[in-house]
């Protein structure tokens, strides 16, 4: 039975993280902490043994995948737009406490996507990819809100816990041979401690 294995990289830290402002789609660049993290993930991720590196189209995400690739020149990034975080409409930018107080809910933000389109996005994405790259191994780079919802999807919402953030550069396994199924949770960052992350 064929076997395709899918690594979920979470991009590095940003301001935006470590101000817990809604990012969204905002382009906004990994912070020299962030360029740190994802340096000391790659000393541990064996990039070589990944087939296909995909990225979201958004800067940190795609700055986040060249890091990882630099010990390995000769393999290509490709841009995946379905990895492309959830979109919050006019909330990005927007403090926690700010988005919370003034529409209660994601979904009520003003340009948000919809918790319908993200599931079925999800669901798009994880389909496209076992089809496409049966038997590989992919590393996808992408962000927090996508992520919790591929693996809330595969897990029937059991991963991740409530309330339990995925770190920055933290790496999640789901595995496909007749369905999706997850190999590995860990939500903190790859290759250091959670000393010093925010």
């Amino acid at each position: 039975m064929t076997n395709t294995v899918l690594g979920l990289f979470r991009h590095g830290q940003t301001d935006w993280n470590i101000d817990l402002r809604l990012q969204g789609t905002a382009e906004i660049p990994l912070n020299d902490f962030g360029i740190a993290q994802v340096a000391a993930a790659s000393e541990v991720l064996d990039i070589d043994s990944w087939d296909v590196v995909l990225t979201s189209p958004l800067g940190r995400a795609k700055q986040t995948a060249e890091i990882l690739l630099q010990g390995s020149p000769a393999k290509q990034l490709q841009i995946e737009p379905m990895l492309i975080e959830r979109s919050f409409g006019i909330g990005e930018g927007m403090l926690y406490s700010e988005w919370h107080d003034t529409y209660g809910q994601l979904e009520d933000i003003p340009g948000a996507e919809s918790n319908t389109s993200v599931i079925q996005r999800s669901r798009d994405l994880l389909s496209q990819l076992s089809a496409q790259y049966s038997g590989a191994r992919i590393l996808a780079v992408s962000h927090g809100a996508l992520i919790r919802y591929l693996l809330s999807e595969v897990t029937s919402g059991q991963v991740p816990p409530k309330g339990e953030r995925l770190q920055n550069a933290s790496l999640h396994i789901l595995r496909h041979d007749d369905a999706w199924s997850l190999d590995a949770w860990a939500p903190n960052p790859l290759g250091q401690s959670v000393e010093g992350v925010q």
